[in-house]
């Protein structure tokens, strides 16, 4: 942590690299899923691997979000009454997601959990099949592709929502969330510097990286035993 001491700021170290990896990897994810998937054809492949790797990062996500850094950890902003109502009061003080801010995350987590969750059982009887369609019958599969169509405009909704906070703190609030998501370093008043960081090392970062490959496996249904190949017989004649 730096000091300008003509201003009495602080820079302090606010998303680690891990947090601003995820975060970035999971735009650009979701912004190929959404385009592979409305051109479909033959994207529609890599819509598919896509997701699974969405899969993956909403795994690491989870469990960096009890082991990272504290500022990454669910716990440190979550958004309970006591906090949403100070900060609707104006009284909330404290760095990284605002109790608004954090509602938005769970919620936007929430909604992708749920759209790359679907999206390994579906079957459009076209081009694509879940990886893990053969898991389910026909009937669940029908419904949770529809799902995964319906869901996917909530998404877009939402994320249009998002975008729309973080221009709004930029003109009428003059924080700019984007930058320290990209920097990692955020200004802040002096008598405002919070303690430092604790969490998120080596061992823990390895931990969340193994759990995100083994959910990407998992999602890929490489483990499902695969069906038999029915046998052909050349004709005698």
């Amino acid at each position: 942590m730096s000091t300008d001491p003509q201003s009495h700021i602080h820079r302090i170290r606010l998303w680690d690299l891990p947090t601003r990896l995820f975060h970035w990897l999971l735009v650009a994810a979701i912004a190929t899923a959404f385009v592979t998937g409305q051109l479909g054809g033959n994207l529609i492949a890599i819509h598919g691997k896509v997701g699974i790797a969405v899969v993956g990062l909403l795994a690491f996500r989870l469990v960096w979000g009890f082991i990272g850094s504290t500022p990454s950890r669910f716990f440190h902003f979550l958004p309970t009454p006591g906090r949403i109502r100070s900060y609707l009061k104006g009284q909330w003080q404290g760095h990284g997601h605002n109790p608004l801010g954090a509602l938005s995350v769970f919620a936007l987590l929430g909604l992708l959990a749920l759209q790359s969750g679907s999206g390994l059982f579906t079957n459009d009887d076209i081009a694509f099949t879940g990886p893990l369609y053969s898991l389910i019958d026909e009937d669940l599969a029908l419904r949770l592709t529809g799902w995964h169509k319906q869901l996917s405009w909530v998404l877009l909704g939402f994320l249009g929502l998002h975008l729309a906070a973080i221009v709004f703190y930029v003109r009428f609030k003059k924080d700019n969330l984007v930058k320290p998501m990209v920097t990692g370093w955020k200004a802040v008043p002096e008598d405002s510097a919070p303690a430092a960081h604790k969490g998120g090392g080596l061992l823990a970062l390895t931990l969340a990286l193994v759990v995100a490959a083994t959910a990407s496996y998992v999602a890929t249904g490489a483990w499902l035993p695969q069906a038999p190949v029915a046998a052909f017989t050349t004709p005698a004649w």
